[in-house]
């Protein structure tokens, strides 16, 4: 008798702990959730959103002289693309980006690069080294540097190249299209979607955008 209560009593306190177990692993669960889903939240409220209006910034350019957009009075509108020199897929459309500049800049969009990296974080992405490969690429087109990278997160850039397609509206920079470029980074020759030339034809007709914002792909901005 002593011996049927004694196991009667160990299996109960197996089942218990047992239970207490999984009760444990299922908070874990839902709190690791939680903080997912808060986390997730949190990067979608960040930067712009079309429709939002884009405030000027001052930056350095590649010739030392300082730029905002109020200096461009007579444009329509701004394609700005967050880019720099050491990444593959900034290095793979810097033609492309030289050739929407020469296209638009004379129709009154004309491109606005930037770059958002630390260069303590990435060397290759210095003041000095922009200069560099501005002068080696022929860029046509105002080369930034986001020293303090207080820039691009007001925008909610998180790739290079990333693009903010902007329309001057009352005075005022209004975001349309937000993204990749094209969509395909490697091949100039397969892109079947030109996303940033679509968006911007569409304002120079007075037309809706089609698609408005797309996935960009490139290389994580560079921190410290």
């Amino acid at each position: 008798m002593k011996k049927f209560l004694i196991l009667a009593l160990c299996i109960t306190a197996f089942i218990g702990c047992k239970k207490e177990t999984k009760t444990a692993v299922e908070t874990k669960t839902t709190t690791d959730s939680i903080e997912k889903t808060t986390d997730s939240t949190e990067v979608q409220k960040s930067g712009y959103a079309i429709g939002d209006i884009a405030f000027d910034f001052s930056l350095k350019g590649i010739d030392d002289k300082m730029y905002s957009l109020a200096q461009f009075d007579n444009a329509k509108g701004f394609i700005v693309i967050f880019t720099c020199n050491h990444c593959p897929y900034a290095k793979a459309y810097e033609d492309r980006i030289i050739a929407l500049d020469a296209k638009y800049k004379k129709l009154g969009y004309p491109v606005i690069a930037i770059n958002p990296n630390n260069p303590e974080a990435q060397p290759e992405d210095s003041f000095e080294l922009m200069k560099k490969r501005a002068k080696e690429k022929g860029f046509t087109f105002p080369y930034l540097f986001d020293d303090g990278q207080q820039v691009y997160p007001e925008f909610g850039a998180t790739k290079t190249p990333h693009v903010f397609v902007l329309k001057k509206q009352n005075g005022k920079n209004i975001v349309k299209y937000i993204g990749a470029i094209d969509n395909n980074y490697e091949n100039p020759k397969e892109v079947t979607e030109k996303y940033v030339q679509a968006a911007v034809d569409a304002l120079l007709a007075n037309k809706e955008i089609t698609t408005k914002e797309t996935k960009a792909i490139g290389c994580s901005i560079k921190t410290k």
